[in-house]
């Protein structure tokens, strides 16, 4: 009979106690000590029988995903997966570092910013966060850590609110050697603006269950793979990781996504640029069929970002009678006419086109900074049209 491990439930509050004491936890499973580790959040309720049953001895961690495709599941990751991917993006960055935390510790990022430091030697440094993420709050962390702190990984929300305080929260995140960008999207205008600020920006892509992020910049890390299966012709398929990183499945079930040989089909459509780089084209179940014709939705979010005075932008699909759905879309930023933003991007996207827009002081966002799809759904109806928030 295959050997088992207890888990622990280790809540978190955001504070900078609760952040160390998980480390220490995660530091020791990892090693092979004491029980597996169930992080868990100020606001989650108390994780049900079934999630902290035993599990395999080799698993440090069980994280939560999301639940962005339905019911949360509880991820369960080794501890030598961990192991790989702190060695892995520490070999990518070019050598160990201490990391701030300033992103909730019970997630996977949290995880791994807390492994990656530990690995060099020293806890990471950490953000507070229990009155929420602010820009001054950002910058007295980083002058209480320096200068020993030079890793940080952040949302694209946290880094657009950094960049628009533009004080002591931009000159503070400029002083990192590194700084992972994850957890969602990051349109391409966002990643201009801070390199142009001078934040050493690196791209992440990755889910709970390879780790965390996994590719950087368009590039698998050392010992993972990146691979698109059942391409169309224009070379878009499903998104499949594999190698050192990913996890040995679900807390009590049976995932098909789980392929043999390690390796782990994501719910997210790609396709590999000229270069080989990938470029992921978003979750497949967003995917919007429009009169028979498949529009990936970012695909439109990055020709919205494109206009000038567009910040944020969010696309989804509603039914329509006529076309089984229709594209709409909703909009962030400064001077913004609905009809107009419509019309500019017409030519380009042809039938891919939304056909209502409105426009919002911010786009709605659920857990660490993704899109909130939901949400931007209920703002439109069958008979909405191209609108300003009522």
């Amino acid at each position: 009979m295959e050997r088992s491990r207890p888990v622990e439930v280790v809540p978190t509050d955001g504070s900078a106690a609760a952040a160390h004491a998980l480390g220490e936890r995660l530091v020791s499973a990892v090693a092979g000590h004491g029980p597996a580790v169930l992080p868990t959040g100020p606001d989650d309720p108390p994780p049900p029988a079934h999630l902290t049953a035993p599990v395999p001895a080799g698993v440090a961690a069980v994280v939560t995903t999301s639940g962005s495709t339905g019911v949360p599941k509880a991820v369960l990751l080794s501890g030598t997966a961990l192991a790989a991917s702190a060695a892995s993006t520490t070999a990518r960055l070019g050598g160990e570092g201490r990391w701030l935390l300033a992103l909730p510790a019970h997630h996977v990022a949290g995880v791994q910013v807390l492994l990656r430091s530990a690995r060099a030697g020293v806890p990471a440094a950490v953000m507070d966060l229990r009155d929420g993420f602010r820009p001054d709050a950002f910058a007295a962390a980083v002058a209480e850590a320096r200068p020993t702190v030079s890793r940080l990984s952040l949302v694209p929300t946290q880094l657009r609110r950094l960049l628009d305080d533009a004080g002591a929260g931009l000159a503070a995140v400029r002083r990192f050697d590194a700084v992972l960008i994850g957890g969602a999207a990051a349109e391409a205008a966002l990643l201009d603006r801070a390199r142009e600020a001078g934040v050493r920006v690196v791209t992440t892509y990755g889910m709970s269950e390879t780790c965390g992020g996994c590719v950087y910049d368009g590039v698998p890390l050392d010992r993972v793979t990146a691979e698109i299966v059942d391409p169309d012709p224009s070379g878009v398929g499903r998104i499949v990781l594999g190698g050192a990183t990913i996890a040995e499945g679900y807390q009590g079930l049976d995932d098909p996504a789980f392929l043999p040989g390690r390796r782990f089909a994501t719910s997210d459509l790609g396709r590999l640029a000229p270069d080989g780089r990938l470029e992921v084209l978003g979750r497949a179940d967003d995917v919007i069929v429009t009169g028979g014709e498949k529009v990936p939705p970012a695909v439109v979010e990055k020709a919205l970002l494109e206009m000038p005075g567009v910040r944020e932008a969010c696309v989804v699909g509603v039914p329509d009678a006529e076309w089984g759905s229709r594209v709409v879309a909703v909009v962030a930023g400064s001077g913004l006419d609905p009809e107009e933003v419509r019309r500019q991007v017409a030519p380009a996207l042809g039938r891919a086109a939304p056909r209502a827009v409105r426009v919002l002081d911010a786009v709605p966002l659920r857990g660490i900074g993704k899109p909130d799809r939901t949400a931007v759904r209920d703002l439109f109806d069958e008979g909405s049209g191209a609108t300003r928030p009522s």
